[in-house]
């Protein structure tokens, strides 16, 4: 016998009987006359489908149903009636209350057999759907701790540079990251990177990413070395993944940085205009064998500032277009303000601009007061 169970209400005696010998063979059965009866019924037997007559004193099926589904809304109802008044009617409304099947008494042996098995084929892999979509909702939810263990510290002082970072990914596994280090006498080594795509393989190029930064003395911070490193660790994957990175190294007054296909860095200081620090090379791709020019730039580091992001900054999007380099560029020169409340101001700045748009890209965004 199958472990089902299978709750009958039906005021006429010969009715239950007539269904209890259809059924009882395959599955377990609990039978009553009474819709009252029957509720307190349910909260013991906890049967998997009840099949209720509409017309009967008290309750009629509606709302027996009603009450039964209030109990378990899992629970599947299969309606009776051997009434011809109203027939249509009847059916309709059994329709909109999410009955599972409306049978007409008296009924087919085989069809009502049928129509259990039906029933309970259905719930067993509504059930198992459930299940495995609760193993692959904790798989991800895992999968993003994890990955939100490989970034540092949204604020973080190394040397004598304050970093301030804003991380929003867009899915369970984003394909953003960002890294920092100090190096010896105050100095600092800021990486921001894109990687195509979201989910388990994204995830699996941040890691990659992060190793690669992170192999190697000291003196490998360099940043086209880092760069190099990044490139060797992709070769494995398919032509379909590449990343877009920017790395930089500030110390000694200097800043050393290489631009892999990634939105330019903006250098903002006191004196002159904002510098942009523009790719020096295309993007890193396992088919691509590339090269990656390193750049220097002279920094006061009294007073300048690095900014760094990931395309959805600029990208997002409103009626007039998108947000774009330039007026992000604008932004971080008119607001001479600490490095986190220039940070949160920039991205009140595209919230509002977007005019509640969804930003439907991984954002980071990371500022540097040197």
């Amino acid at each position: 016998m199958s472990a089902w169970r299978i709750l009958v209400v039906d005021d006429e005696t010969g009715m239950l009987r007539s269904v209890e010998r259809v059924l009882a063979q395959d599955y377990r059965v609990a039978t009553t006359r009474s819709s009252h009866e029957a509720i307190g019924l349910a909260e013991e037997f906890r049967p998997d489908v009840a099949i209720l007559d509409i017309q009967m004193p008290d309750l009629d099926g509606f709302q027996l149903m009603e009450k039964l589904q209030a109990l378990d809304p899992e629970l599947d109802v299969i309606l009776m009636t051997g009434s011809v008044n109203e027939l249509d009617a009847k059916l309709i409304r059994a329709i909109r209350k999410d009955a599972f099947y409306f049978l007409q008494k008296p009924f087919d042996r085989g069809v009502l057999l049928s129509l259990v098995e039906r029933c309970l084929e259905l719930k067993q892999l509504d059930r198992s759907n459930r299940k495995h979509l609760m193993r692959i909702e904790k798989e991800l939810s895992d999968a993003r701790a994890f990955q939100q263990s490989l970034l540092p510290p949204e604020f973080g002082k190394v040397g004598e540079i304050s970093i301030f970072a804003n991380y929003i990914p867009c899915s369970e596994l984003a394909g953003d990251f960002y890294d920092y280090v100090a190096l010896p006498r105050d100095g600092a080594v800021i990486l921001v990177a894109d990687v195509s795509g979201h989910g388990a393989s994204a995830a699996m190029l941040t890691g990659i990413v992060k190793s690669a930064f992170h192999s190697g003395p000291e003196e490998v911070y360099e940043p086209a070395s880092v760069v190099e490193r990044v490139a060797n660790g992709v070769r494995a994957f398919g032509a379909h993944h590449f990343i877009t990175m920017i790395c930089v190294r500030v110390r000694n007054g200097f800043l050393d940085f290489v631009n892999a296909g990634h939105p330019p860095g903006i250098l903002s200081t006191v004196e002159t205009t904002a510098a942009l620090l523009k790719a020096t090379g295309p993007i890193i791709s396992p088919v691509l064998n590339s090269t990656w020019e390193q750049h220097t730039i002279q920094v006061n580091r009294k007073s300048d500032r690095l900014v760094l992001f990931t395309d959805a900054i600029i990208e997002a999007e409103s009626e007039s277009g998108a947000y774009g380099l330039k007026r992000l560029v604008e932004e971080v020169g008119r607001c001479r303000i600490h490095g986190k409340a220039l940070s949160e101001q920039i991205l009140r700045s595209i919230r509002q601009f977007a005019v509640g748009r969804p930003i439907n890209d991984d954002l980071t965004l990371v500022i540097a007061d040197l």
